[in-house]
């Protein structure tokens, strides 16, 4: 049998893991972003992807929570009590468990928040490039029929 059969394809994990009425919120929002910048000059347009590939997407925040939850846990295991040692277990539990399934507990929560994945935040960037290309593409059809 083969695993991936087991498993979602990783470009879709989250999504599939997520409500759809959390996922068309998403979506609605980063198209009236995309509407909303559609109208602006190119330097707008430009300073908005530059944004997007600063945006932090749903791994990173799972990861540095996860990271902050086995730390924190570790340090207080190590000189308070041994038994918060269950609580970093626990997390890394769920971390195998969201890089396998696409679902952990805060999974919810992050993306009620808004936070989006990768796919979500490069469909962004792809559509401003869009934009971009046709701008400079009527421009130059502009600039050709005036000659």
């Amino acid at each position: 049998m083969n695993i991936k059969y087991f498993f979602p394809p990783t470009t879709t994990k989250v999504n599939r893991n997520t409500r759809q009425r959390i996922n068309d919120k998403i979506h609605k929002k980063t198209k009236a972003t995309i509407n909303s910048i559609r109208a602006k000059n190119e330097n707008a347009i430009n300073a908005r992807i530059k944004e997007l590939d600063y945006e932090w997407d749903t791994e990173r925040v799972l990861e540095i929570n996860f990271a902050g939850i086995v730390l924190i846990t570790s340090i207080l295991a190590l000189f308070h009590n041994k038994r918060w040692i269950t609580l970093a277990g626990i997390a890394s539990i769920f971390m195998v468990q969201h890089s396998l399934q696409g679902w952990c507990p805060p999974l919810p929560i992050i993306r009620k928040c808004g936070v989006r994945t990768a796919n979500e935040i490069i469909n962004e960037k792809m559509a401003l490039q869009t934009i971009l290309e046709n701008k400079e593409n009527t421009k130059n059809l502009k600039e050709y029929q005036n000659v």
